[in-house]
């Protein structure tokens, strides 16, 4: 296997530009940089839960998620390139109907917090939902997989029933808003 990077620095970023896979250079604050700065944010926080995670069917699922998070920033950096499929949202709806099935039902809104597991994953929900939008404000002017846009919000629904879930871990439980206190 060829090496990919001999040198870390290169120089070339120092004019506030970044080149894509494809080979364009474009503004750091391009809309499709932006996007793909928000993948790499979402993969780091999922990296940052997965240390949070006991039980090793949830952490392969996050490791699945992270490997699905590079193909996505592969796209994002080859414009016109598609390779998330619609079944990758179905996979995460599979997974959480399986972890929602033994929850109760929500009757009002979860706070984050809980435990230091559930927080982490809250986390990575938000930065998930902002990875979406970043997508969102980006496909207004140029083609975007929509596929892509689906798992994002796919998997901004998995983070938030995973972190109920791990709430309860040892014993713990869900901190639920109280209007007005």
């Amino acid at each position: 296997m060829s090496k990919r990077l001999t040198r870390i620095y290169t120089r070339t970023g120092d004019d506030g530009t970044t080149g894509l896979a494809s080979g364009p250079r474009l503004p750091k604050d391009h809309a499709r940089i932006e996007a793909i700065g928000g993948i790499d944010e979402l993969n780091s926080t999922v990296g940052l839960l997965r240390v949070q995670v006991s039980d090793a069917t949830t952490d392969r699922l996050l490791e699945a998620v992270q490997h699905r998070l590079f193909d996505l920033g592969g796209e994002l950096a080859m414009p016109g390139t598609s390779i998330i499929a619609d079944n990758r949202s179905s996979e995460l709806e599979q997974a959480l109907d399986q972890m929602n099935a033994d929850l109760p039902a929500l009757e009002e809104f979860v706070l984050p917090g809980g435990n230091e597991g559930a927080a982490r994953c809250h986390l990575a929900r938000a930065v998930c939902r902002r990875a979406e939008r970043e997508l969102l404000r980006l496909s207004r002017n140029e083609a975007v997989n929509p596929a892509s846009i689906r798992y994002l919000n796919r998997l901004s629904d998995l983070l938030f029933v995973l972190a109920r879930v791990l709430a309860r871990r040892d014993g713990g439980s869900e901190v639920t808003w109280r209007k007005g206190t």
